[in-house]
Formats: structure tokens, C-alpha cells, sequence
């Protein structure tokens, strides 16, 4: 016996399996940390703390001292966070927003490339215009995939559309007279033309022993039971990031419920520390022997 093809489709209605325009990813979210949540230099905090500030003080500036007469289109601040990986510049941006009062609108390179030619431009537009509408500070992480050196010697219609992407980017950060925050790894890489446009540069370097003591003592809960000492992990590893901290500190963890222990030794945490310093220095001999 055939099936009724029209009665079929009724009773199974197709299952619309629709991409997500790229607008919709563009959602302004609350700040997740504040100033408070991150360790830092008292000069890489306090630089944070001016550009926080630069919103606030700018009726002040531009209009009661007259600097909208000799900055006309400096209203818009654009402040990149460089530096190591893991180094506090994502939690930096989150704590810039909540001390301005404002949602974050964060972006990232994935959100906005299209294998199809000319989009990639039209998908930063709906970056900014979102940026705009929801009155968000316009966060673009990990920044040097989109603010690299154009290309001179084009050959492929993909270098073409690199230039274009990144003349839009110009044009756009030029209209747009608010705030913006690039974060990246690797700022030799940023155009010269981008750097220009750029009002201040935020360098992240790894915490000094200061610091790291202060990040042992906030990564090692005080229900755990254990026997750490913050001051002897901190003389004794130099050249960790926050974000080495909080993984070997997670890590041993792990390790020691695995074994059935009833606290953390410090050996398991020594051990989760040099796996990562081991992992980095063989990933920075892979890197210098590709140059």
C-alpha cells in the first residue's frame, strides 16, 4: 500500500534546523568581576583605574575645559590590555564595565569570521551597532586576529578580504564615540594603524611574589583540608600566571580525591605546578624551533 506523500508531511512537520544569525550572538552581559576580584601590580591596577575613569571624568575634560575644541574626535576611547596568557586581561575588561556601570558585549573572532567573502565586515557592523543600542562597553578578546597588519602583496581574494575586514574595523572605531576594549596575547602583531587609534596600552606581566602569595591564598579554599604554605609556594615558583595558579591548584585537587586522600599535600600541588611549567617550556622550544 503507498503512502500519501501530503498526509506524511503533515503529520511530520520538517524541523527547521536554522543557523543563528550572527547579530544574536551579540549579547550584552553583566560584568562578572570587579576591581576587587583581581590581583594585580599596583601599576598595571592603577592604569586600569584611569582608564575606568576616563568615562567618568569626560564632561569634565571635553566640556568645561574645552578639549572637544582641540579633540573633536576623541571622545572614544579605546584601551588595549596586553601581555602573558592568563595574566587577568578577560577579568580586567569585566571589572572595567562594572566599575562604569555598564553590561559587557563580548567578541570574539570566531563570532564574527564567515568563510564567505565580504560578511566578516557585516558581522562587525552588527558587533558595534549592538554595542551601541544596549549603551555596552564593546569588548573584542583576543584582538590580534582581527587587528593584525594588513596584507601588502595580495595574491588570493582571501588577502583582499583580510584588507577589507580591517578597513571597516578602522572606519568603524573611528564613528564610534564610546568605549572599547582589545585584549591580546601577541600586540606585535597589531597594524600600526589600529595601535594609532588606540588611546592607551595596558601592559599584563606575571605576578611578582607579592602577588603570587596573594593568589596562592585566594585559590586554596578554606574548607579544604591541607598543608600549604601561600609564602613558600610563592618563593618557590616563579613565572606562573593567576590562571597557572588556579589550575594547579585544581589539579592536585582532583588528584588527591582520586588517590582517597582526606586532605591536599603540598608534594601533589608541587607536582601540578612543575607539569605546568614542564608543558610551557617544551610548547616555547616547539615555537622557536618553527621560527
Amino acid at each position: 500500500m503507498g503512502i500519501d506523500a501530503s498526509k506524511s508531511s503533515a503529520n511530520f512537520p520538517e524541523v527547521e534546523n536554522k543557523t543563528p544569525e550572527p547579530e544574536e550572538t551579540f549579547i550584552p552581559e553583566e560584568p562578572r568581576y570587579t576591581l576587587d576580584d583581581i590581583i594585580l601590580p599596583e601599576s598595571v591596577k592603577e592604569q586600569i583605574l584611569d582608564a575606568a575613569t576616563y568615562a567618568e571624568n569626560s564632561y569634565k575634560v571635553f566640556e568645561l575645559w574645552g578639549f572637544k575644541k582641540t579633540h573633536k574626535y576623541s571622545k572614544r576611547i579605546g584601551v588595549n590590555l596586553y601581555g602573558a596568557p592568563g595574566t587577568g586581561k578577560t577579568m580586567a575588561a569585566h571589572a572595567i564595565a562594572e566599575k562604569l556601570g555598564k553590561k559587557i558585549l563580548i567578541v570574539n573572532y570566531a563570532d564574527i569570521e564567515s568563510k564567505y567573502v565580504g560578511e566578516t565586515p557585516k558581522n562587525i557592523r552588527k558587533a558595534f551597532n549592538a554595542a551601541k543600542e544596549s549603551g555596552s562597553i564593546l569588548f573584542f578578546d583576543e584582538a590580534d586576529a582581527i587587528l593584525s597588519k594588513r596584507v601588502t602583496n595580495m595574491t588570493q581574494a582571501v588577502d583582499v578580504s583580510v584588507n577589507q575586514t580591517r578597513s571597516v574595523m578602522l572606519m568603524l572605531m573611528n564613528e564610534f564615540q564610546d568605549f572599547i576594549i582589545f585584549a591580546t596575547n601577541f600586540i606585535e602583531n597589531f597594524d600600526p594603524a589600529f595601535m594609532r587609534r588606540i588611546s592607551m596600552h595596558i601592559k599584563f606581566v606575571l605576578p611578582d611574589e607579592e602577588c603570587r602569595r596573594k593568589l596562592w591564598q585566594m585559590y586554596i579554599p578554606a574548607e579544604l583540608p591541607n598543608n600549604l604554605d601561600a609564602e613558600e609556594l610563592a618563593k618557590n615558583f616563579d613565572g606562573l600566571s593567576g590562571s597557572d595558579i588556579s589550575t594547579a591548584m585544581l589539579n592536585a585537587a582532583f588528584k588527591a580525591a582520586r588517590r582517597g586522600l582526606d586532605s591536599l599535600d603540598k608534594s601533589l600541588v608541587f607536582e601540578a605546578v612543575e607539569n605546568i611549567l614542564e608543558s610551557r617550556n617544551a610548547n616555547l622550544k616547539a615555537e622557536g624551533k618553527k621560527m
